[in-house]
């Protein structure tokens, strides 16, 4: 059963059955819903793909990288540089963080097959395997690896700005 309310509309427009649909296709999904979740291991696609293109997207689109900090990130050497991205999809930080994140990475031009996502459930578990030695207890976790070894990371919310974040990681400088 739908009910249409106009009350309180200056000028009539008719709502027709197809704008009521059309409406209703309109909604959002819900990334509580553990049937949206992205576990363990995955690619980059499946984060810039529906569902979850409609966060991934907006997210990366509207994210303004401090172009004086990126310039700095891009003095940083990639040889032997690996990043884990441990993120939850059903988690806001994650679905803020990510994006911004991942357009750093673009714009830097970091090697796609030196990166490494793992998806988390809401308990912050995952199936992949020694995943427990990561001791992750937030997400999103950006852990750096320089020649296999941890350099550091940014948990949850960057201190200064993700990109900021990087350089001091990786340089070892404020």
């Amino acid at each position: 059963m739908v009910i249409l309310a106009l009350g309180c509309i200056s000028g009539h427009k008719d709502v027709s059955a197809q704008d009521v649909k059309a409406e209703a296709s309109v909604k959002k999904t819900d990334f509580s819903d553990q049937s949206t979740w992205v576990l363990g291991y995955f690619v980059r696609g499946q984060i810039t793909r529906a569902p979850h293109s409609e966060w991934f997207t907006k997210g990366y689109d509207e994210y303004i990288i401090d172009a004086q900090v990126l310039e700095k990130v891009k003095t940083i050497p990639q040889e032997g540089l690996t990043i884990r991205v441990i993120l939850g999809t059903w988690c806001p930080d994650s679905r803020k963080q990510v994006p911004r994140f991942m357009k750093i990475i673009d714009a830097w031009q970091f090697p796609e097959q030196s990166l490494t996502f793992i998806g988390v459930d809401d308990a912050k578990l995952s199936p992949v395997g020694e995943y427990e030695k990561l001791d992750i207890q937030r997400v999103p976790t950006f852990i750096f690896y320089k020649n296999n070894i941890e350099a550091g990371r940014i948990i949850e919310n960057p201190v200064t700005s993700l990109e900021q974040d990087m350089v001091k990681i990786l340089t070892g400088k404020e």
